[in-house]
């Protein structure tokens, strides 16, 4: 939340600036320039209200001019108000009546992000990179995100038709999904081969302490004999800060988590780690894809950069800002994009995402040489990252490597149904100390 100086209109400051006669003149200045903006608006205002075909209420009016000032700036800046406040507030308390979707707007058309974990639309096979051209047989082209998104929602137990175009297949499709009530599990966990696992599928309010728990569960099953920890960031669209700073203290003695930093140069904030490694210093790797955004990025920005952590996977989202939810209303909020964070080591994720240790497509995907991915860096209006980062970095996807040319086909007479897990597993067990083997003594 910005000081309360920061939130006063520039008349209050009028006095503090009266011994300052350059300040003076500059404010002067930006003043009068400031009230041509608005008599220009004032008077566009005035004719639409007055003039156009149909009669308009001035709320409308107000809230398209609110709508098109912020859609001028991100991506992630936006207004919310009445039903689309209620969707705001559900997205962060995690749970809702829908499909299960992360969902963004691209030339007017609704392309998926990532579906969410066991949700109808992941059980219905939507995959990251679908675009979503009908609902129920009504052409989506054009509509606001807010718009798609109110209606994909709606009454567990009804169902909804979706016509999917997939980048590759020759054809639309359509799918068949019963909304259900979105309780979100944002943490679960599972111990496969001695090897915790530990899945997170966003960062709502209670994401930090179910990684706690988790860890805490894994050495108990394992009898403080896991090997180590797979920590599954893939398709994770982010979330609550807080929570990414707690998930990644729960990994770390020490050192700094991730710092953010706003308009000023002096407006930097640093979030560190208390002593703790709830993983006593095992291997952790750490599996991030395209989908993999914001909060995610933080946590496996911090581990990588601590190397407290080996990351798989594929370059992720690129989502390196962050948003301030203001109420500005009984029902209405602003979400407003404040300010750019930044890993450890001083690295900005913003467009360029965080790149893998080790690069392991999902080969178990049928569709994943085909399927294009979309990142921040594909969106319009994104923010531009401060470090620069290369076009050819962005679009590159990386050469085949030889270690991964087994078929889609292979892999399922083998049973392989997640290979980037499959490989992630295999891995750690080379990451694993030995086992301490004890001295023996001979008897007399």
């Amino acid at each position: 939340m910005a000081p309360l100086s920061k939130l006063l209109p520039p008349l209050a400051l009028v006095g503090a600036l009266a011994m300052v006669p350059v300040a003076t003149t500059a404010f002067a200045a930006a003043e009068t320039d400031t009230q041509k903006e608005l008599e220009t608006f004032f008077s566009v205002f005035e004719r639409v209200r007055a003039n156009y075909v149909d009669k308009v209420d001035d709320h409308t009016l107000i809230k398209g001019a609110i709508d098109g000032m912020l859609s001028a700036l991100d991506p992630h800046s936006s207004y919310a108000e009445a039903s689309d406040f209620t969707q705001l507030r559900t997205t962060t308390e995690g749970n809702y009546g829908g499909l299960g979707l992360t969902v963004s707007t691209e030339d007017g058309a609704v392309k998926v992000i990532a579906p969410t974990e066991d949700t109808p639309a992941d059980r219905a096979g939507i995959k990251a990179g679908d675009y979503i051209t009908h609902i129920d047989g009504e052409f989506l082209y054009g509509f606001s995100l807010d718009e798609a998104v109110d209606k994909m929602r709606g009454k567990p137990g009804t169902t909804v038709k979706l016509t999917i175009v997939r980048p590759g297949r020759d054809k639309p499709f359509d799918v068949n999904v019963t909304r259900e009530r979105i309780e979100l599990r944002p943490v679960k966990w599972e111990v496969k081969d001695n090897v915790g696992i530990i899945n997170i599928n966003g960062f709502s309010a209670n994401t930090g302490s179910l990684t706690r728990e988790a860890l805490v569960s894994i050495d108990k099953s394992t009898g403080g004999k896991a090997t180590g920890y797979i920590v599954d960031l893939r398709s994770n669209p982010g979330g609550l800060l807080d929570q990414a700073i707690e998930v990644s203290d729960a990994f770390l003695e020490q050192g700094e988590i991730v710092s953010e930093r706003g308009r000023e140069a002096n407006d930097i904030e640093r979030f560190y780690a208390k002593p703790g490694d709830l993983a006593k210093g095992k291997p952790v790797i750490v599996l991030v894809d395209a989908g993999s955004a914001s909060a995610a990025e933080i946590v496996a920005g911090a581990l990588q950069d601590h190397r407290r952590a080996v990351v798989m996977g594929e370059r992720s989202f690129g989502k390196g800002s962050v948003q301030s939810v203001i109420q500005t209303g009984p029902q209405s909020a602003l979400r407003l994009t404040t300010a750019r964070y930044y890993t450890p080591s001083g690295k900005s994720v913003q467009a360029g995402g965080i790149d893998p240790d080790i690069s392991v497509p999902q080969l178990s995907d049928e569709d994943y040489k085909s399927r294009p991915r979309l990142r921040e860096a594909d969106l319009r209006r994104h923010l531009v990252s401060q470090a620069q980062v290369k076009d050819e970095v962005l679009e590159d996807e990386s050469q085949p490597d030889p270690r991964f040319s087994m078929t889609y086909a292979e892999l399922e007479k083998k049973g392989v149904k997640d290979f980037q897990l499959d490989y992630a597993l295999k891995a750690l067990k080379r990451l694993a100390p030995p086992p301490v083997q004890l001295a023996k003594t001979a008897s007399r």
